[in-house]
């Protein structure tokens, strides 16, 4: 990575508003495209229920996985999350989901990057949370601004030089459009990995995340860097193959993170990634060894402020008669409160500001507390 950093020096962007002092702190949002299983990157190795519903697939989960806390395991492909977890600088949440609890991909992001009670807007709460600092920027590591990013907030978007041409989001909208066609639905999943594939190639299987993420924090340790990015990626939807395609993407978000730490350790301590998805997936496996669109998901924390080496969230169970519908994990959390207790603890946004303004009426969603590491 750092010979690739090195040759990005010349392209990067110069940002108006800098960080102001020493101890700024720094936030990266990760948004994974498509709806990440998170009963497969956070799997329950001894829950007979998760037995029962997850059958093979859960076996491939659970073979070789980093035992943690509360009866989780860490996916066997996150070997450096499952370090940062042993340093108390990992920090998994549970059945949390955004507050539109439906199954539709692109509402659901949307409702993730406004920040608002359901889909649409014209604005993001990234760019409202910019504004209300003051005296920073916004960086998008994506190829057009993202909604989560757009406002009146100083926010630009930077990508490498070599990037795909095509847009990702199309190309998540055709990979979905196909997903559950037998000659077309593989042929667009391996389209929209053509980046990675190629990269592999060259010797590097480490895939877009390192490269998006490691970027990230070169431009944040700069002295007139952003506090705040965010970064995206896609490929997650698996309503068939799981397995194999999970234990690449799980590698490539662990690679990602390990390229930040790698690029960025001045600022690490100061740093809180806060990784998400739109949802997460059925409890059960469908017909072709994948699952579909469900409820409750996962988030991940990492970062040197991270209060980690625990298991956050609320537990809902397996049983059948705990599942949302009798078919999703249950989502106990609000994506908001996660957000909101982030913000508040770590960048110093005031809770009114928080519950008014970066997340328009949502005084009734509760913040996380603990997330963050105490000074």
């Amino acid at each position: 990575m750092a010979g690739a950093a090195a040759s990005l020096v010349g392209t990067l962007p110069k940002f108006a508003l800098a960080a102001t002092s020493a101890n700024d702190t720094r936030l990266v949002v990760v948004l994974l495209r498509g709806g990440l299983d998170g009963l497969h990157a956070l799997p329950r190795p001894n829950d007979s229920d998760y037995l029962r519903l997850r059958g093979a697939l859960g076996e491939a989960a659970i073979k070789d996985a980093h035992a943690i806390d509360g009866g989780f395991a860490l996916h066997p492909s996150l070997t450096f999350a499952s370090q940062l977890y042993a340093a108390k600088e990992f920090l998994p949440i549970v059945a949390v989901a955004p507050p539109y609890r439906e199954r539709s991909h692109f509402e659901a992001q949307d409702c993730v990057e406004n920040g608002t009670q359901g889909p649409g807007g014209r604005s993001g709460w990234m760019n409202r949370c910019v504004h209300e600092l003051g005296g920073s920027s916004g960086l998008a590591i994506t190829a057009v601004m993202p909604l989560i990013m757009r406002g009146n907030g100083a926010a630009t978007t930077w990508s490498p030089p070599l990037a795909h041409a095509i847009d990702p989001i199309l190309m998540q909208r055709l990979q979905l459009l196909y997903a559950r066609d037998p000659m077309l639905g593989p042929a667009f999943a391996r389209a929209g990995t053509d980046e990675n594939d190629n990269t592999a190639k060259a010797g590097d299987k480490r895939g877009h995340l390192a490269d998006a993420l490691g970027a990230a924090a070169h431009f944040m340790s700069a002295a007139d860097g952003p506090r705040i990015a965010f970064v995206e990626d896609t490929g997650w939807d698996t309503h068939y193959n799981e397995a194999g395609i999970l234990q690449r993407k799980l590698f490539e978000l662990d690679s990602g993170l390990q390229a930040f730490k790698s690029n960025g350790d001045a600022i690490w301590q100061r740093t809180a990634i806060v990784v998400v998805t739109e949802f997460g997936r059925t409890a059960a496996v469908n017909g072709t060894n994948g699952t579909d669109h469900g409820t409750g998901g996962v988030a991940f924390l990492a970062g040197g402020a991270v209060n980690g080496g625990r298991v956050g969230g609320t537990w809902p169970g397996l049983a059948n008669s705990q599942l949302n519908q009798q078919r999703d994990l249950l989502a106990t959390s609000d994506m908001r409160g996660l957000f909101k207790g982030v913000l508040e603890s770590h960048l110093g946004v005031g809770a009114a500001a928080s519950d008014a303004r970066v997340f328009p009426a949502s005084a009734d969603v509760a913040s996380m507390h603990g997330l963050i590491r105490a000074a």
